[in-house]
């Protein structure tokens, strides 16, 4: 029998890196580290939503973390003359501490622009999600959705899957839009995937996204 292996954990150390990256860490206090990371990225999704965010990278050393944001609206996030970038750099120093026995550490944030968004599947699964709290049509939201990542060159295939009380229905049930190639069995794929959720008066819709952006070679990938 197979298995449903994420998109990401799949390509680790092929053509993906870590998203949490630790240097000269503490073996000891590898449990708290973890329940950190772990924290920090709880609460990363619950203020950043709706910003556009696309990844969250965690990097850590002896005497500080590190952590990355991108984002395809930085000016969010950033805030005017950087007011919102050291409010959240304290919010997260404050969420990080909330862990028993964290050793209190500075929070160093990098907030990095992303380019065309649409080929980013984090950003277009909140676009979908945004789409359904609105009270749209999935219908519409997905192929609108779709025909607007297939518009950008670098994207060659696109798979929507939604599910839940579709359209306010009593039973819940499933429906899945695909255009172009999703080859998830190549490891050499460049596959984007993420999942998002959109809150509805009558229920949970859950979203997920996958975009292939064509294949990644070792030389390419060194040059």
């Amino acid at each position: 029998m197979t298995h449903t292996v994420h998109p990401y954990a799949h390509r680790l150390g092929i053509i993906r890196d870590w998203k949490s990256r630790w240097f000269a860490a503490n073996p000891k206090q590898y449990r708290e580290n973890v329940m950190i990371d772990a924290s920090i990225r709880r609460f990363l999704k619950k203020r950043l939503r709706g910003m556009y965010v696309t990844s969250v990278e965690i990097e850590r050393n002896r005497n500080s973390i590190r952590i990355l944001i991108k984002t395809s609206r930085p000016g969010m996030v950033i805030g005017r003359g950087g007011e919102g970038s050291i409010k959240l750099s304290k919010e997260i120093a404050a969420a990080a501490m909330k862990v028993k026995g964290a050793p209190r550490l500075p929070v160093k944030l990098d907030i990095e622009e992303v380019r065309s968004p649409e080929s980013q599947a984090p950003v277009v699964a909140y676009m979908i999600a945004e789409g359904l709290e609105k009270r749209q049509t999935f219908r519409r939201v997905l192929k609108q959705t779709v025909e607007k990542v297939m518009a950008n060159r670098d994207v060659q295939g696109v798979r929507i899957g939604i599910s839940g009380r579709l359209g306010g229905a009593e039973m819940s049930r499933q429906e899945e839009i695909k255009r172009g190639r999703v080859p998830l069995q190549t490891i050499r794929a460049d596959i984007d995937f993420a999942k998002e959720q959109a809150y509805l008066p009558y229920g949970v819709i859950g979203v997920k996204v996958w975009i292939y952006r064509g294949d990644i070679f070792a030389d390419a990938k060194k040059s």
